[in-house]
């Protein structure tokens, strides 16, 4: 229970096995999310977090040390992954849903990550209060199925693109699950001078023996690279 509201605790499982002088080494992490029952949007772990919590976990020997936030956090899946692979991680969801934060909080405590592994921040996309202006340092920016609202997506890409100005050399991984063969995002890259890249997703999992269709399952998902143009 979180709050008195009735939840279920959802367990992710990531492995590698690497084969070393005919010898297998089995490297595991579990990771248990607390979804809040009947919730929405953050009280959920929408198919696109696994996925990217899958593409971190299999460049999990580039994290240690890295500077990681995460913009709508939600349950966090993705950044628990990379704290728990040694990035600092700080975890932000809209400055305006208190309940979402104590959420990413309760996620954390579940998986028991230390102050010194997260910080976790009220950050709304679109307005440049002070919290954006204390971030520090950043080297990755992580966002799953932030492009979900229309209405908003020109606040998130504001939000992107200030915080790679200000950290040249980060970039921004998001996945994103395709709901509409409408849905696009190009014109406002152009218009804050970013750039994309797809990442093609067909070999991941294949260091573990999964099968990436049957993460995704029924669903469409794909992994941008968004930098600076």
């Amino acid at each position: 229970m979180s709050d008195g509201v009735a939840e279920q605790v959802k367990k992710f499982v990531f492995k590698s096995v690497n084969s070393r002088g005919g010898e297998s080494d089995v490297e595991s992490l579990e990771i248990f999310i607390p979804e809040q029952l009947q919730a929405s949007y953050s009280f959920y772990t929408w198919p696109a977090a696994p996925v990217l919590a899958w593409f971190l976990w299999e460049h999990r020997r580039e994290l240690p040390g890295k500077r990681i936030l995460e913009l709508g956090s939600g349950t966090a899946l993705p950044g628990i992954v990379a704290a728990k692979c040694g990035a600092v991680v700080t975890l932000t969801e809209c400055a305006s849903l208190p309940k979402s934060l104590q959420h990413v909080k309760h996620c954390c405590d579940v998986n028991g990550l230390q102050p010194s592994q997260v910080r976790i921040l009220g950050l709304t996309w679109g307005l440049f209060l002070s919290t954006i202006f204390s971030l520090g340092p950043i080297d990755l920016i992580l966002g799953s199925d932030c492009f979900y609202e229309p209405s908003v997506f020109e606040d998130i890409v504001v939000t992107v693109a200030y915080l790679l100005e200000k950290n040249p050399h980060a970039r921004f991984l998001c996945t994103y699950q395709e709901r509409s063969a409408d849905w696009s995002i190009e014109h406002l890259l152009h218009k804050w001078r970013l750039q994309c890249e797809h990442i093609p997703l067909s070999n991941l999992g294949a260091e573990s023996g999964i099968d990436i269709n049957e993460l995704v399952r029924d669903h469409t998902i794909h992994l941008l690279e968004i930098t600076r143009a």
